[in-house]
């Protein structure tokens, strides 16, 4: 099963990188480029554990639709979603945010397998693991631009 950790600093608290990350408006925002959604649950605002949201998206020219929960919930240290429903056979996606000096060290974790055995496991090789850390690193430059700037 393929396995992504990336890390991101940001000059801005835990708390504000853990309420940003947990924002449905926010996530939309940063991907602007798929044409992601909310289109059920949660659509606007700040998730909380429990809450579960469901996304329209287009990925390699291809609609997708899948629903995430917000599984575990420790504010503002880390959090958890995972799929309930759509196109990987397994999603897991932990948030960890951690103080350091002059900000905070986001740090995702994500853990997927694509459907469809062996084939799956191939895309996953050849571009899937590829594309989904492009898509967390355009996200997390995202929030870094948005935690940075002054509030008005």
């Amino acid at each position: 099963m393929p396995r992504i950790e990336l890390t991101t600093e940001v000059s801005a608290t835990p708390a504000e990188c853990f309420e940003l990350s947990l924002s449905v408006d926010a996530h939309q925002s940063s991907m602007t480029h798929s044409g992601e959604r909310a289109i059920s649950g949660v659509t606007s605002g700040v998730m909380r554990r429990g809450d579960s949201v469901t996304w329209r998206a287009r990925h390699f020219g291809i609609p997708f639709i899948m629903t995430s929960v917000i599984s575990q919930y420790d504010a503002p240290h880390r959090f958890v979603d995972e799929q309930e429903s759509g196109p990987f056979r397994r999603w897991w996606h932990e948030h960890r945010f951690e103080p350091v000096a002059g900000g905070t060290l986001m740090t995702d974790v994500v853990e997927f397998e694509s459907p469809a055995g062996s084939v799956g496991r191939l895309v996953n090789a050849l571009v899937l693991t590829r594309y989904m850390t492009k898509l967390l690193k355009q996200r997390n430059a995202w929030l870094v631009d948005a935690l940075s700037m002054p509030e008005v």
